[in-house]
């Protein structure tokens, strides 16, 4: 699988992408949560670690981000503005739409209503990542293994992410972290919808044509 395709523009534009696909990645989580019909599978593991150790919920989500990003930092992967946004910017936007009292009556909605949320959540979330990744500011701390570990592997970045997604979700099951069908979906569907937001952006021409790699002869 080649890189992620970057962005056609000035710095301007690659920042304004970039917060943008941040935005809707934090309304897909805003999506799954409101579901309530499970959490994503590094949630899953994020609760399970708090569950054993001194950590909070919040404190394991930054101690696996640490983690992760270093992992991939060691591998390879570019650490960039995008990453600490990432960090940042998601969780702040995550805690302003929860304050928006619609969006909490979500969750009491009839189950069809919470299933479309949840297809939504998967949508939002591959798009939001396709989108910051392709502004090539840096990419967050899963995403940058997931990137890296495409590469080193020569694997598809479909394929890297649901493995990842699946580590992570039997880790946090078997420390006792709580999963659903969401968890389910998310693990399966986020890597092609991530690859899904790739090719509509190549169709829309808002990308940069790719390299070619040069063959030795």
């Amino acid at each position: 699988m080649p890189a992620p395709p970057r962005i056609r523009g000035g710095l301007a534009l690659r920042l304004g992408v970039l917060v943008g696909g941040l935005f809707l990645f934090a309304v897909g989580i805003v999506c799954f949560l409101e579901s309530k019909l499970g959490l994503s599978p590094w949630d899953v593991l994020h609760q399970g670690i708090a569950r054993h150790s001194p950590l909070s919920f919040g404190e394991a989500n930054i101690a696996v981000s640490v983690v992760v990003v270093t992992i991939a930092w060691l591998l390879g992967a570019r650490v960039g503005i995008g990453t600490l946004a990432n960090a940042v910017l998601v969780g702040l936007f995550v805690v302003g739409l929860t304050s928006i009292g619609a969006v909490q009556q979500l969750a009491h909605d009839p189950l069809g209503v919470r299933i479309g949320l949840l297809a939504t959540g998967v949508i939002l979330t591959g798009a939001g990542s396709g989108l910051y990744l392709a502004a090539a500011l840096g990419a967050g701390p899963r995403d940058s293994l997931m990137v890296v570990g495409s590469e080193r592997l020569s694997l598809r970045i479909a394929i890297v992410r649901v493995a990842l997604e699946l580590c992570a979700l039997g880790i946090g099951i078997g420390l006792g972290g709580t999963f659903g069908v969401g968890t389910v979906a998310f693990a399966l569907l986020i890597g092609p919808s991530i690859e899904l937001s790739f090719w509509m952006l190549g169709r829309a021409r808002l990308t940069l044509p790719p390299v070619p790699v040069a063959v030795p002869v």
